[in-house]
């Protein structure tokens, strides 16, 4: 299952919207060209002419800006330099025999404002014994409060705090390994030390 392709399926959809940005922007254009060239060669005889023809002057130049300003946005949201909703994608290391049961787990985003159901993207078997958890999230909300809990059934709740602003920049790398910040033991059987469950992420 490739869920972050599906998280960020809306490339398509992000092309037409440039598209229709850049036809209203020269539709737009023109429009402006041809106020302006009106307001320039009419002569005028009162100065209710002067009021009436400036004011669509000044109407013509704010539609220009106003889809010069669209147009920047659609084209730097389809380049991902400036997406509505930044997400995080995560890899959550831990040991193998956690993570046997894969399909059975569900891992949230929780803020202070809302909770996100985050996307698995499979499971990358290491060479120590350990297996390593993908997935990513949306960032709906702009807090600083934010911590990923990943509900593995009959075998623990992890919780994870990321350690980002509330307006998180893009970074192309991960950053460094966290250790878990609460790990919660099911009813019976137990669980590795704490520090054998560490999470690093991205924002994309």
């Amino acid at each position: 299952m490739n869920s972050l392709s599906s998280l960020f399926s809306e490339a398509a959809a992000g092309q037409l919207g440039l598209l229709m940005s850049a036809l209203s922007g020269i539709a737009t254009a023109l429009a402006v060209a041809l106020a302006m060239t009106v307001y320039f060669r009419l002569s005028y005889r009162t100065w209710r002419d002067v009021i009436r023809h400036g004011l669509s002057a000044l109407a013509a130049l704010a539609l220009f800006a106003f889809a010069a300003y669209d147009m920047r946005h659609a084209a730097l949201a389809y380049l991902g330099l400036n997406p509505s909703k930044p997400a995080v994608e995560f890899e959550i290391r831990m040991p193998r025999e956690m993570l046997t049961a894969v399909s059975d787990s569900q891992i949230e985003l929780h803020t202070d404002r809302n909770q996100t159901l985050a996307l698995v993207d499979g499971v990358r078997d290491l060479s120590d014994g350990k297996a390593v958890l993908r997935g990513a999230v949306v960032l709906n909300h702009r807090t600083a409060d934010r911590v990923l809990v990943v509900n593995l059934s009959g075998k623990g709740v992890f919780e994870f705090r990321l350690r980002l602003p509330a307006e998180p920049h893009r970074s192309g790398q991960f950053g460094p390994w966290h250790l878990a910040d609460r790990i919660a033991a099911p009813l019976a059987g137990a669980v590795a030390p704490q520090d054998g469950y560490t999470i690093r992420y991205r924002v994309l």
